[in-house]
C-alpha cells in the first residue's frame, strides 16, 4: 500500500514536470479567426476607410481628384481650384454600365476595375481597364477606346534636348547617331566587357550561371544645351560576387546558380564608377577631376539650367565626408562649394540648387540637429535657416519667386510627441519661420504642382485620420476632404495602442513607444510581451500616423494572447545627432533600451509578464531578434529572426560602413550574432529567403553552423524561392509559422495550423 502510494506520487510529479505538447491547453479556432480579422489585408478598405487620402494633382494645376470610401461605395471626387468645392468627378454607376458593355462582363460600381486614371481636361479623363485603354467624356458619358499610341522610349538610348542626336552604346562604347542624316559617331574607344561606358550598377543585377551576362544598362545625362554628355564608366573588372542557389524551379532537378556583384564592408574589390564627360561637337572624352569611387559612394551629377555648369556630389568611403562641387564647362575648372565632415557619419544628405537666386539649399547636422542651410554661390556665405532644436524630415515645396521654403520637421513644438511632423515655411529673405499646421497631430503633406495648396492627412497613433485641403501661404483650412471610418473595428472592441514613455539607458532621455493589447484584454491577467524590433539606425519604429498602427499587424498577433511592443531607443533616427550617434559602431547594444523599457513597463503594469519576453524582426530587425537571445539570453526567451544580417561583415558594404564604421575593426566581430552563438538559451527560429540578394542568406547559414557547433537547439526555415521580402503563399506561411512559434514557446499553448489568413465573408 505504501509502495503504491510512493509510486503514484512519483508518477504525478514526473508527469507535471514534463507535459507533452498534446496535453497543453490549445488555442481555439475562434482565437485564430479573431487574429486573422485584424490583419491589414482584412482591415484596409474593409473595416477601416479613408486612412490616407491621396491627392492626384491635375497637370494643369486647376485641381485634383481623390477617392473616398465606405462599406458600400467608392466615390471618385474632384476639387476645382476655381470653386474650391468637392464634387463627384464622375458617376460610378454610369461608368460601370458603360464598362459592362465594352468588357462584356459584370462590373460593380463599388469596385470599378480601373487603374492609371488620369485627368485630361474638365470634361475628359482616361484610364485602363482589363488591359484596354479608354477615354471618358464626363459631360456626355461617352466611353471610347483610346487609340492614342504613346511613343515608346528605348531605355538603351537617349535623344539630345535639341533632337539632333541619339546616344547609344555598342560593344561597351558610347556612340551618337544623327536623327537627320543617320551618321554614326563613336565617342569612346576603350570600352570592353566589365569596363563599360554609359552603364551603371543595378542593385539586383542577377547573373545566371558562373559566366552569365549581367543585365544591360544605359545611362547618360545630356546638358540642356546639347553640347555635353555626362556619364560613367562602370568598372567591374575586380568586383567580388555573392552567390545564391535557386532550388525552387519545378522543371529543374538541380539548383540554378545565381550571382551578383556585391561588396562587403571593407572590400576593395568592388564595382567602381568613373565619371566621364564628352564634348559632343569635338568628340572629346574628358576625365574631370572627380574620384573613381565604389558604387556605394559614387559621384552623382546634375546640370545647371543652361548647361554651363555641372554640379557633382559624393561621399568618401565611411561616409564621414560629403562634397558638393561645380565644374565650369567653359574652363573645366572645379570648385568645392560644400564640404560636410563628421566624426561618426553623414546620413541622408541632400541639396537643391536654386539657380535663379544663386543659392544652394542643403541639409546638415553641423548644429547637432538635421536642419537647413543656404549657401550663396558667389560669396560662399552660409546661412543657418530657422535655427532651433528640431529635426527636418523633408523639403515639400520651394517657391523661388517669393524665396519661401516649405518643409516638414519633428520635435520643434514643445510638449508634443517628438515624432509627430508638422509643416513649416521659412522665408529666405527674413529667415523667419511659420508653423502652417498647428494641430497637435502628425501631418502627412502633399503639395500641388504650383505650390498654392496642399493636402494634410492629420492623425496620431490613437486618433483616426482627417484629410483637409489647406492654403500654402497661410496654412488656413479650405475644406475637409474625408474622415476615416473605423466603426467596424470599434464594433469588434478594437482599441488604439497604448502610448508610453520610459527612460533610456543614460538615465535621463525620454524614449517613446506603443503597446498593442488584445481586444479581449483582461487587466487581471498576465500577458507575455513581444518586442517588434527594428533598430536599424536609419529609421524609427514609433507609429506616428494612424494608418501605420493598423498596417503593421501588431494587433493581429496580440489577439492570440500577447502584448506587442514597439519602441525607439537611443541610436535610432529622427531626433538629435547625439541621440542618433549612440548606435554608431555600437548597434549590438541598441536593444538595451528595449530591455529597460519592458522592465519599466512591467513595474508599472501588473498585466505585463517580464518573465515571458519574445522578439521578432526582419532584416536589421532579424539581426535584433537573433541578437536579443544572444546578448540578453536570460531576458528574451523566444525569438523569430527573418532575413537577418547576423554578421555585418557579410552584409552589403554601404549599410554597415555607414553605421558600424570603416575601416572594418573589432566592433564588427564583437557584435556579430555568429560569434555569440554559444550564448543561446531560449527558443530561436531563423528564417531566410533562399534567393535573397539584398541580405544574402549566408550569414543565417553561418549562424546556424555555429549554433550546431555550440550544441544549441534552434529551428531553421528556408523559403527557397523567396527574396528579401516574402510574397503570396510564402508570406502567409511565414506569418502562420511566426504566430505559432510564439503561441507554443512563449504562451505555452498548443497551436493550430489548419486556418486561413483570408477572412471568410
Amino acid at each position: 500500500m505504501k509502495l503504491n502510494l510512493i509510486f503514484t506520487v512519483a508518477f504525478c510529479l514526473l508527469f507535471s514536470s514534463f507535459t507533452p505538447v498534446s496535453a497543453q491547453e490549445s488555442l481555439t479556432e475562434t482565437d485564430y479567426t479573431r487574429a486573422v480579422s485584424f490583419l491589414w489585408q482584412n482591415v484596409n478598405n474593409k473595416k477601416a476607410f479613408n486612412l490616407n487620402v491621396s491627392a492626384n494633382w491635375f497637370a494643369d494645376s486647376t485641381g485634383f481628384w481623390y477617392t473616398v470610401q465606405d462599406k458600400t461605395t467608392k466615390n471618385y471626387m474632384k476639387i476645382d481650384f476655381a470653386t474650391l468645392k468637392a464634387e463627384m468627378w464622375f458617376d460610378s454607376k454610369k461608368l460601370a454600365e458603360l464598362l459592362e458593355k465594352e468588357l462584356n462582363e459584370e462590373v460593380k460600381a463599388t469596385d470599378l476595375p480601373i487603374r492609371e486614371l488620369e485627368y485630361i481636361s474638365k470634361n475628359e479623363l482616361k484610364f485602363k481597364a482589363k488591359n484596354k485603354n479608354f477615354k471618358l467624356d464626363v459631360g456626355k458619358y461617352v466611353l471610347n477606346l483610346n487609340e492614342e499610341k504613346q511613343e515608346e522610349r528605348n531605355p538603351m538610348e537617349r535623344k539630345s534636348p535639341d533632337g539632333k542626336w541619339i546616344a547609344f552604346t555598342k560593344d561597351y562604347n558610347l556612340f551618337l547617331k544623327s536623327t537627320t542624316s543617320g551618321e554614326v559617331r563613336q565617342l569612346s574607344h576603350s570600352g570592353v566587357k566589365n569596363y563599360e561606358y554609359a552603364s551603371y550598377y543595378g542593385w539586383d543585377d542577377i547573373i545566371e550561371g558562373e559566366n552569365g551576362e549581367r543585365p544591360a544598362h544605359f545611362n547618360v545625362s545630356w546638358s540642356p544645351d546639347s553640347k555635353w554628355i555626362a556619364t560613367n564608366i562602370c568598372d567591374l573588372r575586380s568586383a567580388n560576387k555573392m552567390y545564391l542557389l535557386n532550388w525552387s524551379i519545378d522543371s529543374l532537378y538541380r539548383p540554378k546558380l545565381l550571382s551578383y556583384y556585391r561588396g562587403s564592408p571593407g572590400d576593395t574589390n568592388m564595382v567602381y564608377m568613373i565619371p566621364v564627360l564628352f564634348d559632343v561637337e569635338n568628340g572629346r572624352e574628358i576625365r574631370p577631376d572627380l574620384p573613381r569611387n565604389t558604387h556605394i559612394n559614387q559621384v552623382s551629377t546634375r546640370w545647371s539650367e543652361t548647361g554651363e555648369t555641372l554640379f557633382a556630389d559624393y561621399a568618401t568611403r565611411g561616409f564621414q565626408n560629403q562634397y558638393v562641387l561645380t565644374l565650369d564647362m567653359k574652363t573645366l575648372q572645379m570648385q568645392t562649394l560644400i564640404h560636410e565632415q563628421s566624426n561618426t557619419n553623414i546620413d541622408n544628405f541632400f541639396y537643391v540648387v536654386l539657380e535663379k537666386m544663386g543659392k544652394i539649399l542643403f541639409a546638415s547636422e553641423r548644429s547637432g540637429w538635421r536642419q537647413l542651410y543656404l549657401l550663396d554661390m558667389n560669396s560662399k556665405a552660409v546661412t543657418h535657416l530657422a535655427p532651433d532644436n528640431y529635426y527636418v524630415n523633408d523639403i515639400q515645396h520651394i517657391d523661388e519667386k517669393t524665396g519661401t521654403i516649405y518643409f516638414t520637421a519633428s520635435g520643434k513644438e514643445q510638449g508634443v510627441n517628438p515624432y509627430q511632423q508638422y509643416l513649416y515655411s521659412v522665408s529666405l529673405r527674413t529667415n523667419k519661420i511659420q508653423l502652417l499646421t498647428p494641430e497637435n497631430v502628425n501631418h502627412d503633406i502633399s503639395f500641388s504642382p504650383d505650390g498654392k495648396y496642399f493636402t494634410d492627412n492629420q492623425s496620431t497613433a490613437q486618433q483616426p485620420t482627417t484629410t483637409v485641403l489647406r492654403e500654402s501661404a497661410t496654412g488656413n483650412i479650405v475644406t475637409e476632404l474625408a474622415k476615416a471610418d473605423i466603426s467596424a473595428l470599434q464594433a469588434m472592441n478594437w482599441a488604439a495602442p497604448h502610448i508610453f514613455t520610459v527612460t533610456a539607458r543614460d538615465g535621463k532621455t525620454e524614449i517613446f513607444g506603443a503597446l498593442w493589447k488584445p481586444s479581449n484584454f483582461d487587466p487581471d491577467k498576465k500577458y507575455p510581451i513581444i518586442d517588434n524590433s527594428y533598430t536599424g539606425p536609419h529609421t524609427q519604429m514609433f507609429p506616428r500616423n494612424f494608418a501605420r498602427v493598423l498596417s503593421i499587424n501588431n494587433q493581429a498577433l496580440a489577439e492570440l494572447g500577447f502584448v506587442v511592443m514597439m519602441v525607439d531607443g537611443l541610436g535610432s533616427s529622427g531626433r538629435s545627432k547625439a541621440f542618433h550617434d549612440v548606435s554608431y559602431k555600437n548597434m549590438g547594444l541598441s536593444l538595451t533600451d528595449h530591455v529597460l523599457a519592458i522592465q519599466q513597463l512591467a513595474a508599472k503594469y501588473a498585466w505585463i509578464d517580464a518573465e515571458r519576453v519574445g522578439i521578432f524582426g526582419h532584416s536589421a530587425g532579424g539581426y535584433d531578434a537573433g541578437h536579443a537571445l544572444l546578448q540578453f539570453p536570460d531576458f528574451y526567451k523566444v525569438g523569430v529572426a527573418s532575413s537577418g544580417d547576423h554578421d555585418h561583415r557579410m552584409e552589403k558594404a554601404w549599410w554597415p560602413e555607414m553605421y558600424m564604421g570603416w575601416p572594418v575593426d573589432s566592433a564588427y566581430h564583437k557584435q556579430s550574432n555568429v560569434t555569440m552563438a554559444a550564448n543561446l538559451k531560449g527558443k530561436l527560429l531563423l528564417v531566410h529567403g533562399g534567393i535573397d540578394e539584398n541580405v544574402n542568406p549566408s550569414a543565417t547559414f553561418k549562424l546556424a553552423e555555429n549554433l550546431v557547433r555550440a550544441d544549441k537547439q534552434f529551428d531553421l526555415l528556408i523559403l527557397p524561392s523567396q527574396r528579401h521580402g516574402y510574397t503570396g503563399k510564402f508570406a502567409d506561411y511565414f506569418t502562420k509559422k511566426r504566430w505559432n512559434y510564439f503561441v507554443e514557446h512563449l504562451l505555452g499553448k498548443k497551436p493550430i495550423w489548419e486556418f486561413s489568413l483570408e477572412e471568410k465573408p
